[in-house]
């Protein structure tokens, strides 16, 4: 049960400061098939735009009686359980079970309207506390249950076969009871003092991290002004900030935002460094304290990955970074300029990149992009962009959180709370459908497999998030004007070149942090800053003419003051395996979909290796990432194929 500890919860969260784009697997969409389906047609009159969090709780008040009632379930499952355990039977196993999920299926819904809330505004006292109180109640009851951990770590087999046997009931926890007790044998509490002094550490976390995504969010993102080449003052922060680099065709006005906050991010670093480095004391502590080398070691068991697996990765996407050399030789070519410089890699490459589009305009495409899919995506789409369940649009002034996510409500099975800060750029449309494919896999899992096999490893749970941006870049391609297709394909290349090299280098510098932080006192923001940019060196483009000075690129990444570290490796092995799925679904949608519908629905009632297996025949190895690669490579292909068709129709 402890895998459902609020600690966890937040891989099921799974905040992302979006990060992709996509494309086409090949040339031409797949001919329509019998299981093209007649979907129905979204009213954009029935669109909501703002969270209704009522339907969790009516009240502060509403939420706060709450939280008493599960303070009184905890109490009595410790009370009655604890001397039942002493001679466990399969009945009393069975028993707690369907109590502790009762228990866990209230403070999920509890801590969801909390973080949401405090989502909203970082600087609402009331969420920021009542959200650190939910976490001490976590701690409190994982404390109080370790009697539970202790026991059910420590049984042989035979044991564990008495206890089926008594119990037939328990049939259809056997995976649950497999993956969160039976494997962790060498991985568990000696006692209940150390099983007290590891909630302890957790709840350390728990608070760092609250603390370091609104230290995020009100300081190291928010930059200052800068004054544009035509007099207007432009407040830099979060949003505004990639708004610009994307928007503006103005080089001047780019090199000074860049600059603004290339050299705030700097002067943040000593700040962010001691934060970040008591946070890996925290991480590797606890990793230790339940014989694991180090958080590293414990993200990998926890993740059914190895480091070799992670290592054969990395080496393939260093090995292979030149690939996406003739895609900046493109974007240098499209820009009319001699060299690339960083502030140079965001602009839409369009006419008019700072062009908007409706929101209600994006919805409609994305469930064009959707048509042929199973029926099920349809009807989850429309339930949730009708429901009050997305907060849409920015509001930075007011201590609205940057970035984008989507939260299960598998408890209730309901549609997802999606998170958004949508500015109206053709980018703004691949994070709704991103988001999106969080909503379906979540409402599929929570109204197919029991509340206790509802999630997943994190890049499990990238993998129909990324794939939806592939289906609607597809669309693009398919139905948009030649110069838009070009500039979405081209951002999609560059959102690969994203997760096959910025997401594997955060990982990277979170492994060498831990260790130099383990090494040394007094670690300050220009240590932290040199480790960043020499590991960049390994995957960067000699094309690029980058700053001579050391980056402080890491300290706005909310993903390294995460509990669940070393998150970010898996955004590469999700879009990995994406691409393989959508490769699949081009050749044959039919049978692709029936497959997929099970796919995302199973959560965890096997592994992720034996799902991948089963569904699809995929193995994470070398070969995955090769082949991945390669596509990149097509995309490349195609992207010059496009602007030279595009060139010669206008010719």
């Amino acid at each position: 049960m402890k895998q459902k500890i609020i600690a966890e919860s937040i891989a099921i969260v799974l905040i992302a400061l979006v990060v992709a784009f996509s494309g086409c697997i090949e040339e031409k969409a797949p001919e329509p098939t019998s299981e093209t389906f007649a979907l129905e047609e979204l009213n954009v009159s029935n669109v909501t735009t703002t969270w209704n969090l009522t339907f969790l709780f009516s009240s502060r008040e509403e939420a706060l009686a709450e939280f008493e009632e599960i303070k009184l379930s905890s109490e009595y499952i410790n009370e009655t359980y604890r001397p039942k355990f002493d001679t466990l039977t399969g009945t009393v196993l069975l028993d707690y079970l369907e109590d502790e999920k009762k228990f866990f299926k209230s403070l999920d819904v509890l801590w969801i309207y909390a973080y949401a809330q405090h989502s909203l505004n970082v600087n609402d006292e009331f969420f920021e506390t009542f959200l650190s109180d939910i976490q001490d109640l976590a701690t409190k009851h994982d404390t109080a249950t370790s009697f539970v951990t202790i026991k059910l770590t420590s049984l042989p087999k035979a044991e564990w076969d008495m206890i089926f046997d008594d119990e037939p009931g328990l049939d259809e926890y056997k995976p649950f009871l497999e993956s969160s007790y039976v494997r962790f044998v060498d991985h568990r509490p000696q006692n209940e003092s150390h099983a007290a002094f590891l909630a302890t550490i957790s709840n350390k976390r728990m608070k760092l991290e609250t603390n370091a995504l609104k230290e995020v969010t009100n300081n190291v993102t928010v930059v200052g002004n800068i004054t544009l080449d035509n007099g207007e003052e432009y407040a830099i922060n979060s949003q505004t900030y990639y708004s610009l680099l994307s928007t503006d065709i103005n080089r001047n006005n780019r090199e000074k935002c860049y600059d603004k906050r290339f050299y705030h991010l700097i002067n943040e670093s000593d700040k962010m460094a001691k934060l970040y480095c008591e946070k890996t004391a925290l991480d590797d502590q606890y990793a230790r304290e339940l014989n694991y080398t180090g958080s590293y070691d414990a993200r990998m068991f926890y993740t059914y990955l190895t480091k070799e697996q992670i290592d054969d990765m990395n080496s393939v996407f260093k090995e292979r970074k030149g690939v996406f050399d003739e895609y900046y030789k493109f974007r240098k070519d499209k820009l009319g300029l001699d060299q690339l410089r960083p502030y140079d890699l965001f602009l839409q490459l369009m006419e008019e990149p700072d062009q908007k589009y409706n929101y209600t305009d994006s919805l409609a495409e994305i469930q064009e992009s959707y048509s042929q899919m199973d029926p099920v995506f349809n009807d989850i789409f429309i339930e949730t962009v009708t429901g009050n369940f997305m907060d849409v649009y920015p509001d930075p002034e007011n201590g609205k959180q940057p970035g984008g996510y989507c939260i299960a409500l598998c408890a209730l099975k309901s549609p997802s709370i999606i998170f958004m800060n949508y500015k109206g750029l053709i980018s703004d449309k691949k994070t709704i459908t991103h988001e999106l494919g969080h909503g379906i896999n979540f409402y599929l899992m929570g109204n197919t497999v029991d509340f206790l096999y509802c999630g997943g490893t994190e890049y499990e749970m990238e993998i129909p998030a990324t794939f939806n941006e592939e289906l609607f870049v597809d669309y693009v391609i398919e139905n948009y004007d030649k110069e838009t297709a070009v500039a979405v394909l081209s951002q999609h290349i560059g959102e690969y070149q994203n997760y096959f090299t910025f997401q594997p280098l955060i990982t990277e510098f979170e492994y060498e942090a831990h260790a130099l932080c383990g090494e040394q006192d007094n670690i300050s923001g220009a240590d932290l800053n040199s480790l960043w940019t020499n590991l960049s060196k390994d995957y960067r483009s000699d094309l690029i003419e980058y700053y001579d000075d050391d980056s402080a690129r890491w300290t706005y990444i909310s993903h390294i003051y995460f509990t669940n570290n070393y998150y970010t490796f898996q955004y590469a092995v999700s879009k990995a395996i994406t691409l393989s799925l959508f490769k699949k679904y081009r050749e044959n949608p039919e049978e692709f979909n029936k497959n997929y519908i099970e796919y995302l629905s199973v959560g965890t009632t096997s592994t992720p290796a034996e799902k991948l297996k089963k569904y699809f025949d995929i193995e994470v190895d070398k070969k995955l990432f090769e082949d991945a690669m390669d596509i990149v490579e097509l995309r490349i292909n195609k992207l010059n194929e496009l602007e030279n068709n595009k060139q010669a129709s206008t010719s």
